[in-house]
């Protein structure tokens, strides 16, 4: 019964979606075209219609896997309508994977009301994941990955951090892709286990391989890497990819037709080549746009030998024992985080960046501070510019930004402001930086009105995915 009056509730919300999404799309008149205000419009309403769906279809699933459990027998309801489980019966009824079917029950499960041996009522398993889906806010995708992991660490971390985890990742996770949840749970399943961090590297580098292969006049390789064996592979691919880019914007001919026309992916399959032949022949030097593998942890967690590390550009964090391997070799630089370091403020007196403030400046932001490009794929940006502005290059004024996001936010009418380090907030002033220095501060984006009338700041830069901050 109780599950039962969530699904009347949920189907209630549905309906309100369902009338804000008809009432939307019914402005567009007997034209039926939008114009890009409504388009925006429509796009919300169907984010939350579909959250709002997932819900029932969540208490629903909930419900089948209730009915359909192993002890009811022949009385199963799976079973009654001739199907193996439930989640059988949900995949074949609404048209999805077995994958997806097996998730919605397991949300399910997960996010509805218990009852003890005695019949006593008891919260849900993951009651802030359940008011989540409940309100709109969270869909089921999002769900998944967060009870999952919350699950792989339960034993690990106990009951209170748990709790913890919950309710740091469903606060979080307003407004991100999936995509981006994915990453926030990494970081978070890193956090709420530390421990478990370096037997699962372990296990995941016993699984590491590289095949090659020739069919159809092609030499195909397929490589599944851990995190350590791929740091120094990614940020070297990458980082040629950034040259060959940076070499077509200076080219005066870059427009001309028989420039360079390669895609990504082939410019990639043309480093590997690049790079290995460069082995072979070890007589030049081979073009990565300054990339280095940087390696990042706490000074605690270093000295303790405990805790995780994180490499730039790869969203799965390592153990400290890995990170200390790691910078061992060549090519590699640790980052240690609390100890003394290099002036990063230098004013008016140089214009670039140093090395030193973009390493901070990867700490504060990530990578591209606005879509989350990795690192080697972005440059330090004054916000206030250095001739028009006569900003100084600071880490206050400073963003790491990729080339499309920085045009995004000079021709689209986009602010930045940086936070000082322990603040909620900065001061905007002007048309450029924000009060706050140093790499603990926060990067926000401020829409132009036209985006968003009330100029709702949207966080961004690594804060975005760290759990614990």
């Amino acid at each position: 019964m109780v599950a039962v009056e969530s699904s009347m509730s949920n189907l209630t919300a549905l309906h309100e979606a369902m009338s804000r999404l008809d009432e939307v799309w019914s402005d567009a008149g007997d034209s039926g075209e939008l114009s890009r205000e409504q388009l925006i419009a429509v796009s919300a309403s169907v984010g939350v219609l579909r959250r709002r769906l997932d819900a029932v279809h969540v208490s629903v699933a909930a419900c089948i896997a209730r009915e359909s459990r192993p002890e009811l027998g022949a009385g199963s309801l799976a079973k009654q309508q001739g199907f193996r489980s439930p989640a059988t019966l949900i995949a074949v009824a609404t048209g999805v994977s077995m994958g997806d079917a097996s998730r919605l029950v397991r949300v399910g499960e997960a996010t509805a009301p218990r009852s003890d041996l005695l019949g006593v009522r008891l919260p849900a398993r993951y009651p802030l994941v359940s008011e989540a889906l409940d309100a709109g806010v969270l869909g089921a995708p999002a769900a998944a990955l967060i009870i999952a992991a919350l699950d792989r660490c339960r034993t690990a971390a106990g009951v209170e951090r748990i709790a913890e985890g919950e309710r740091l990742l469903v606060e979080s996770v307003g407004g991100l892709a999936l995509d981006d949840v994915r990453k926030l749970v990494v970081r978070a399943e890193a956090w709420l286990d530390p421990d478990g961090v370096e037997p699962r590297e372990e296990e995941r580098r016993g699984r590491r391989a590289l095949s090659l292969f020739e069919r159809d006049g092609m030499v195909h390789l397929n490589a599944v890497l851990d995190v350590e064996t791929a740091a120094p592979v990614v940020t070297a691919i990458r980082g040629f990819v950034t040259a060959v880019f940076a070499a077509r914007k200076d080219a005066p001919d870059a427009g001309a037709p028989d420039g360079d026309r390669r895609t990504v992916p082939m410019i990639q399959a043309d480093a590997l080549s690049v790079f290995c032949a460069h082995v072979l022949g070890c007589e030049r030097r081979v073009p990565v746009a300054g990339a280095r593998v940087i390696v990042r942890m706490g000074l605690d967690d270093l000295e303790a030998g405990t805790g995780s590390a994180t490499v730039d550009g790869v969203d799965q964090p390592v153990s400290v024992g890995a990170a200390r391997r790691m910078a061992a070799g060549g090519g590699v630089i640790p980052c240690v985080l609390g100890g003394d370091s290099e002036v990063l403020d230098w004013g008016r007196e140089r214009r670039l960046f140093t090395r030193a403030q973009r390493l901070a400046l990867v700490e504060r932001d990530g990578g591209c501070a606005m879509c989350g490009l990795p690192p080697e794929m972005t440059r330090a940006h004054h916000i206030r510019w250095w001739t028009r502005d006569r900003g100084p290059t600071d880490l206050s004024n400073g963003v790491l930004l990729c080339e499309t996001c920085h045009h995004r936010i000079h021709d689209n009418g986009w602010e930045i402001r940086i936070d000082a380090p322990g603040t909620a907030t900065g001061t905007r002033t002007g048309s450029g930086v924000r009060s706050g220095s140093g790499s603990g501060g926060r990067v926000w984006f401020i829409p132009p009105p036209y985006v968003d009338p009330a100029r709702t700041p949207r966080l961004g830069g690594r804060a975005r995915f760290d759990i614990a901050a």
